[in-house]
């Protein structure tokens, strides 16, 4: 079965965004990941950075930037300019991704937004604020052992969910092309980029007390985000009146993120598309699709969810308390 699955992975993943997925401490990674793994691992870390960690397709843009618009007082004017620029991507690999497209066309040019990697982190402006889709084992040295104890927000949502959200993104940047049934399959089997996905949200669930996290869940974003919104201004130190959060509220909403070129990847997917790296022709089709929860009641067959129900409800027995 394992070996089965390494094959798909294979075949569907590594077609031309990867050369090949290894783990390391437990973790899938792109092989790539070793030429850089060393800058992350004593990548310097300080108290006050502002950390903001998920498993891929949780809400990460979402949160991000409300993040960033309550830590620097709504503003909305500073906050045009694109995410990635404000709020960089500390473990992506500007070189690796640059160096595989200069493969494919050495004559191409590459966005300004590849380039910007660790490297780009270390030079950040502090209070600086930082992406990161690591799981806590792989964070920076500095953080694990509790010598530096920056902000860390972490966002975890409905697994079924972010399967499907997931197999969309796969499709649209990372050149997937398998079929949605194969997607799954190395969903359950813990064989995608920073797989196993409760490994993930268990090492941030179990430090959720200490005073440096913040825990938060997609879901109660979507349901009541003005608490959420209080909830965060009151972890990063700040205070909002009700016309501001109604304001952020506004800003962060889907409709208005999906047409925010701050945020919605129009650049880079066009970038990649010019490539022909994508596995997905749909021109409908967008980094913010569409955000909602239970989208997997719709689209997953029963024999998934009830495969989805019960992997979950196995590991959701070592995360007491956690729920979607």
């Amino acid at each position: 079965m394992a070996c089965d699955l390494d094959r798909l992975a294979k075949e569907t993943l590594s077609e031309k965004m990867r050369t090949n997925y290894l783990e390391f401490d437990g973790v899938v990674l792109p092989e790539e990941y070793k030429l850089y793994a060393d800058q992350v691992e004593n990548f310097e870390v300080y108290d006050d950075d502002v950390y903001v960690c998920s498993f891929q397709k949780s809400g990460t843009t979402w949160t991000q930037e409300m993040v960033w618009l309550i830590a620097n007082d709504l503003d909305f004017e500073k906050a045009k300019s694109p995410i990635n620029a404000r709020f960089p991507f500390l473990e992506f690999s500007g070189t690796i991704m640059t160096a595989r497209a200069a493969m494919r066309d050495p004559n191409m040019e590459v966005p300004s937004w590849v380039t910007k990697s660790v490297d780009f982190c270390k030079t950040f402006p502090r209070p600086r604020f930082i992406k990161s889709h690591q799981p806590f084992n792989l964070l920076p040295r500095q953080i694990r052992t509790g010598e530096k104890k920056p902000k860390i927000i972490y966002v975890a949502r409905n697994p079924k969910d972010v399967c499907i959200s997931f197999y969309h993104h796969s499709k649209l940047l990372e050149g997937f092309c398998g079929t949605f049934d194969d997607f799954c399959k190395l969903f359950l089997g813990d064989k995608l980029v920073y797989a196993p996905y409760w490994n993930h949200v268990r090492g941030f669930w179990e430090r959720k007390d200490q005073d440096n996290m913040l825990f938060l869940l997609f879901e109660d974003m979507k349901k009541d985000l003005p608490s959420v919104v209080r909830k965060t201004a009151q972890f990063l130190g700040k205070t909002l009146d009700d016309s501001q959060v109604q304001a952020l509220c506004k800003h962060l909403s889907f409709e208005s993120m999906k047409v925010n070129p701050a945020l919605n990847r129009v650049t880079t997917i066009a970038w990649i598309r010019s490539l022909n790296l994508s596995k997905d022709d749909s021109e409908e089709n967008e980094f913010i699709r569409n955000g909602n929860v239970g989208q997997w009641k719709a689209t997953m067959s029963e024999e998934w969810i009830k495969k989805f129900d019960e992997w979950s409800a196995k590991n959701l027995a070592s995360c007491k308390g956690l729920k979607f």
